[in-house]
């Protein structure tokens, strides 16, 4: 393959995080590699944007002869400034976002990172990836998953559409001889049911501390949640629109507008 093919490389949890260079060293053998990634983590942060302080951004060499950023906003805030002001308008073939450190499955993906930068490239027009590894580990091996991102990233490059396909990747933390291959799936429905631990501070002022369980009401055979169980990595093709269309046909013919 021609290293002309431009790819931009973003993630949440941080340009120092382990996964961001595990999918740079994967994505360097495929073109042009640049990164702009958050100065410290940022997970959770969803599609939020910097706008009551200014931004900063410092290239690095912290990946060697990749051309790296530092920047000091959100995942979204990455993609925004790559695309208007690192390069310059160029036009970006493939948006990488990841490897997570954690699922990003079902619900979830309205509250990633991850998958939010991934989104903003989407929503400008760039083919885009979310990676995620379903290990919170700063030490987890991403070795067994190295072979199919290299296989989606393939793919992707040589038949994406070009008109901002949206993937989101989840990957078993399993042995890669474990891993049954890679199935294409809906979003399962499931959501977290949150437990808040309170508790006091050394100065006597009240704290929350959010935690909770992950619940899935999915029972299908055909979800993201279900690949994962059975040690698929799963792929689903998701999307910006938020109109609930069948919804909206049934508004319709209910003449609920006047």
């Amino acid at each position: 393959m021609k290293n002309k093919q431009l790819i931009l490389i973003v993630n949440d949890d941080g340009i120092t995080a382990p996964g961001i260079k595990a999918l740079i060293n994967i994505a360097k053998d495929f073109g042009e590699v640049v990164v702009v990634a958050p100065d410290s983590p940022q997970s959770a942060k969803g599609h939020a944007l910097t706008i009551t302080v200014p931004l900063r951004l410092k290239e690095t060499d912290i990946f060697g002869d990749i051309k790296a950023f530092e920047c000091s906003g959100t995942p979204v805030d990455c993609v925004k400034l790559a695309k208007n002001f690192v390069l310059g308008n160029r036009k970006i073939d493939l948006c990488l976002s990841g490897i997570n450190h954690g699922s990003n499955v079902s619900s979830n993906i309205l509250y990633s990172g991850t998958m939010s930068a991934a989104m903003e490239a989407s929503m400008e027009g760039v083919d885009s990836i979310g990676f995620s590894l379903l290990d919170f580990s700063m030490k987890a091996d991403f070795s067994q998953c190295t072979a199919y991102i290299k296989q989606i990233i393939d793919h992707e490059l040589a038949h994406g559409p070009k008109t901002g396909r949206l993937l989101n990747v989840n990957i078993p933390k399993i042995a890669a001889a474990d891993i049954k291959g890679i199935k294409v799936c809906r979003q399962a429905n499931a959501r977290w049911k949150e437990n808040y631990v309170e508790g006091t501070d050394p100065y006597g002022g009240k704290y929350y501390w959010l935690s909770g369980d992950f619940v899935n009401h999915d029972t299908g055979e055909d979800t993201d949640v279900w690949a994962l169980e059975n040690n698929y990595i799963s792929v689903v093709p998701s999307m910006h629109d938020l109109t609930d269309h069948k919804m909206l046909e049934k508004m319709k013919s209910d003449h609920y507008q006047s």
